[in-house]
């Protein structure tokens, strides 16, 4: 029997991997493939041709996909994210290097055996980045894809050595073997910062408190924010984000300048998305009570990113704003996510 030609998700559960599959699903282009540790989501396993429970880190596991399918793209969402990787960075480094390493392999043997390229999107994060001190955040600005690349975390180090991964693997791969067979991994990673989404409830991101401070207004239940009023990263919507991906997976080989791509859309104060959030829930209970670890965290990356290689090369061009994402994708989505389809209405939970 031939292979069929799919695209793998893994991660598929995730904020990113749920949006993923019903932009791929809806263009009719691709057949889809979800890996996650769980049971995909009801909602939507029928938009993939397969579905399954599993650890990246089981090589069987890979090695049976690898017989039964052609994977054409690799979207490789799965990770400990940055909040519970602290907790143990040991297993953090296990999934999301280790886990990485064996993808590539996969990956790169696939190419080969075709005489093709495997297409291998990763994403990356503004956890990669780490400034010394809060002084330097605010001098540094916009901050470029080679700057401050000393993160303070376990989840930004093997995101920064996962992106040296997919280099070498794309670039450099057993340079030393006598022959180079033809094809291999075509690694494109994009660098994002945090992201919002209307549909799933954040867990285990330092960058979550602007959803969930979102998230809990619309629930009517009061939100301890665990950074200061003053604190500033780079944010973008969840179709933004899912945009990206699509981008960079068909832009030409030929027109990228790189392997890792920053983008960025807007750069909100926390105090700012408050105010925001309470206009319009009026009543939500915002209150600041910054828990210190997870603010030095936060401190270390910087106020803004420069995307000016991402828009150049293949068309990065973010469509929502913080007033539009607020206006015509978070607040109304989320009103009807809880019950609460009116400006003032309290909410009626999920």
């Amino acid at each position: 029997m031939s292979r069929k030609p799919v695209v793998l998700i893994t991660g598929a559960n995730g904020e990113v991997g749920h949006g993923l599959i019903h932009a791929l699903a809806d263009s009719g282009r691709y057949d889809i493939v979800a890996l996650d540790l769980r049971e995909l989501d009801s909602a939507i396993a029928p938009r993939c041709v397969d579905t399954v429970v599993g650890d990246i880190l089981d090589e069987n596991l890979l090695g049976r996909l690898a017989t039964e399918y052609e994977i054409s793209t690799i979207f490789h969402l799965a990770a400990l994210l940055s909040t519970r990787a602290e907790y143990n960075p040991e297993q953090a480094h296990r999934v999301n290097v280790e886990g990485t390493l064996s993808l590539l392999r996969m990956a790169v043997e696939e190419g080969r055996s075709r005489g093709t390229w495997v297409k291998f999107l990763f994403p990356s994060s503004i956890a990669a980045y780490g400034l010394p001190d809060l002084e330097t955040k605010r001098q540094a600005g916009r901050v470029a894809e080679h700057e401050w690349n000393t993160p303070t975390t376990m989840y930004g180090c093997n995101k920064l050595y996962c992106e040296s991964l997919g280099r070498y693997y794309s670039q450099h791969y057993r340079r030393l073997a006598p022959q180079s067979a033809p094809g291999g991994v075509d690694f494109r990673c994009v660098r994002f910062p945090g992201l919002i989404s209307a549909f799933t409830v954040p867990s285990g991101g330092t960058s979550d408190y602007l959803p969930e401070m979102i998230h809990a207004a619309a629930r009517g239940e009061a939100y301890p924010c665990f950074v200061r009023e003053d604190t500033r990263i780079t944010f973008m919507a969840m179709p933004d984000a899912i945009r990206a991906l699509l981008g960079l997976m068909e832009a030409p080989a030929d027109a990228l300048t790189s392997r890792v791509y920053n983008v960025g859309a807007f750069s909100p104060t926390a105090g700012e998305f408050a105010e925001h959030v309470q206009r319009a829930f009026p009543g939500a209970e915002i209150r600041f009570a910054p828990d210190a670890p997870r603010q030095g965290i936060v401190d270390s990356w910087p106020e803004d990113v420069d995307d000016g290689r991402a828009r150049h090369d293949w068309g990065h061009e973010p469509e929502y704003d913080l007033e539009r994402a607020l206006a015509e994708y978070l607040v109304p989505n989320i009103r009807k996510r809880y019950g609460c389809s009116k400006e003032g209405e309290v909410c009626m939970g999920e």
